[in-house]
């Protein structure tokens, strides 16, 4: 059985994790395919747009624990996380039920997220006498007001769906059955859009956010020069 399953059509390529006996926890094969997947995003330009989901009733628990522990499992590169940072096309999240550790990490590496009713959110790496280690604690305080973040960074507590839109988390809260026809019309209206200008614009943004003011308005200029 594929770890991850990746389908293109119309110019959006679908990834889905696809351990759901394991809550789509990721080991290093499903991590390193997710980020395969995002190589050929970036580099096919025939796609525009991914949307990453799990399979069964949970979108990630992130980090699988027993694989962690396993021999070699230490020396393992984690190429998702540098991919994500580097990506020039959008990705969008459909997240139902968990959404944690890596996978909340995965979500906040993607432009727009988009969650189902029964989805909850949080890092539970305190717990364990870990810290995120895929960016979640610089990309969270980014996504959402810094005193909630550093709660759930601190406590490892949960938010539920309605949290998690009321702080600004996620860009929609749907029904379950409505999640991926609710992902999909977003896809489509990106598709629609001139393909570079997309990747420009998300290069700019994102650039942008980490640069002084005046450096930043520089970046726009040259980049709607170029355009």
């Amino acid at each position: 059985m594929n770890k991850v399953i990746v389908s293109k059509e119309d110019g959006i390529v679908h990834v889905r994790i696809n351990r759901p006996e394991v809550l789509n926890a990721c080991d290093g094969d499903t991590y390193n395919a997710i980020a395969d997947a995002w190589d050929n995003l970036e580099n096919d330009p025939t796609l525009r747009v991914g949307i990453l989901s799990g399979e069964g009733r949970s979108f990630c628990v992130g980090t699988d624990v027993k694989w962690v522990n396993s021999p070699g499992a230490q020396a393992f590169v984690n190429r998702l996380y540098p991919r994500l940072l580097s990506l020039t096309k959008p990705v969008i999240s459909a997240i139902q039920g968990h959404c944690n550790g890596g996978g909340l990490e995965q979500a906040l590496g993607t432009d727009i997220r988009v969650c189902a009713d029964n989805a909850h959110f949080g890092f539970g790496e305190i717990k364990l006498g870990w810290i995120p280690g895929g960016h979640g604690t610089q990309r969270l305080p980014r996504a959402m007001p810094l005193g909630p973040a550093l709660e759930l960074l601190y406590t490892g507590g949960r938010i539920d769906a309605a949290d998690a839109y009321r702080l600004g988390l996620v860009n929609y809260v749907v029904p379950q059955d409505q999640l991926m026809a609710k992902c999909e019309r977003i896809a489509a209206e990106i598709v629609k859009a001139a393909p570079l200008a997309v990747q420009k614009m998300k290069t700019v943004v994102m650039q942008g956010l980490d640069l002084p003011l005046t450096e930043a308005v520089k970046l726009e200029k040259e980049n709607f020069k170029s355009c």
